[in-house]
């Protein structure tokens, strides 16, 4: 894995408890930030993955899905609803 210095400009209260958590973790201030800046990589991919899929979305076709779910097959013994 390639590497390379970036510097990085934090407002000291925020610099102060990133030190605060990553020790509490038990791990490296840069290995703290590593993490953060992954996750947050991750959450914007996959909000953009889930855009991307509702607007190739056939709302009628997955309702007609979903009335048919579950028609003609009785519940699971144990899944039946109080009366």
């Amino acid at each position: 894995m390639r590497k390379s210095n970036f510097a990085l400009r934090l407002q000291p209260s925020l610099l102060d408890e990133a030190r605060k958590v990553a020790e509490t973790e038990g791990v490296a201030l840069n290995q703290l930030i590593n993490v953060a800046v992954a996750e947050k990589l991750s959450a914007l991919r996959t909000e953009t993955y889930f855009q991307e899929r509702a607007a190739r979305a056939d709302i009628p076709k997955a309702l007609d899905i979903l009335a048919r779910a579950g028609k003609d097959n009785p519940p699971v013994k144990g899944d039946e609803l109080e009366e």
